[in-house]
């Protein structure tokens, strides 16, 4: 149910980090370290699984609006997510 803006003590501009600010240009993550490094965290940070799946949440539409500047890779494995990295100049 929605609740009135009076209930909450601070509201905050929504903000996003742009890919580049956020990845490495010689790195590639996975979903998951994304979701990490979106909430401030180091990427191989600990966390529950209840608290991954939040934060995949916020990366999951982070990843979409940013493809344009991200490019892919194939997962290592089939039990393993697929990789993204910053889009290189060349």
């Amino acid at each position: 149910m929605p609740r009135p803006k009076d209930d909450f003590e601070e509201l905050y501009p929504c903000d996003f980090y742009t890919a580049e600010e956020l990845l490495e240009e010689e790195l590639m993550y996975s979903v998951y370290e994304i979701a990490r490094l979106l909430q401030g965290l180091d990427a191989d940070a600990e966390l529950d699984v209840s608290t991954e799946e939040i934060l995949l949440d916020w990366a999951i539409p982070w990843i979409m609006r940013n493809a344009d500047d991200l490019v892919v890779a194939e997962p290592p494995s089939d039990e393993e997510p697929g990789y993204y990295g910053l889009k290189s100049d060349d």
